[in-house]
């Protein structure tokens, strides 16, 4: 789904990336683990399409985004750390109005039971958006996303800001979306949620996956331990 080989980029003398490898497989979670500046933003960058790596590549099931950005990103859906939605708006309505921007006609049927299968329970279904907590939101893109069947999920922080419940219900609505075949791409720093949502962690220090890890094979404090190691090492 997703292959990054020895991208860097530069902004000046200063290096956002710097031999960057990853790849990703249909149905797997990837956290992208780093502090701000790490390299995490300009990678979802390359991936869309709105940068284009100085060296090596980045294929979008096999398309290059360098050179292809926007045969890239028909297989993409992204969703920010905040989800834009128009607030007059339903749910319903704002599936089904983002589904007409991606060229689809959404039968409202179809619309409620993506969203019900996104996680949002259906009283919140034909309420105006601006009524909607964070996790609400991102679970409409999150329905979003089903409806255009992205092929790889990108997630910028989605648990920031969330409390407890909320991130543990969207924890599992990552799960299944990763259960039903979608590659998903989650920038974070959030060490907690990683060990409950994905498959394997990444590491990012200085533009390098400096170690990539299965995080349950640690306990939150291994985790934790082992992640500010190796950023004291990326950083040396």
């Amino acid at each position: 789904m997703l292959a990054i080989r020895g991208a860097t980029k530069r902004f000046g003398d200063r290096p956002a990336l710097d031999g960057l490898d990853l790849s990703l497989r249909r149905g797997e979670v990837f956290a992208l683990l780093g502090p701000n500046g790490a390299g995490k933003t300009t990678t979802v960058n390359l991936i869309l399409g709105f940068l284009k790596a100085d060296a090596g590549s980045v294929r979008v099931c096999g398309i290059d985004a360098g050179t292809d950005p926007i045969g890239a990103r028909r297989h993409v859906a992204y969703i920010p750390e905040q989800v834009a939605l128009y607030p007059g708006l339903s749910g319903v309505e704002n599936l089904r109005y983002f589904a007409t921007l991606a060229g689809l006609d959404l039968a409202k049927e179809t619309a409620v039971a993506l969203l019900a299968e996104a996680g949002l329970g259906r009283e919140a279904h034909r309420r105006p958006a601006g009524s909607y907590s964070k996790g609400m939101r991102q679970k409409v893109g999150i329905a979003v996303a089903l409806a255009r069947q992205a092929r790889l999920l990108l997630l910028d922080e989605p648990t920031s800001g969330l409390d407890p419940s909320a991130a543990a219900d969207f924890s599992v609505t990552v799960r299944a979306a990763a259960d039903r075949g979608t590659a998903i791409l989650m920038a974070t720093h959030d060490l907690y949620r990683v060990r409950e949502m994905a498959d394997r962690v990444g590491v990012l220090s200085r533009g390098r996956i400096v170690e990539e890890i299965a995080p349950r094979t640690l306990d939150h404090v291994g985790l934790e331990r082992l992640y500010m190691e190796r950023l004291a090492g990326g950083a040396a």
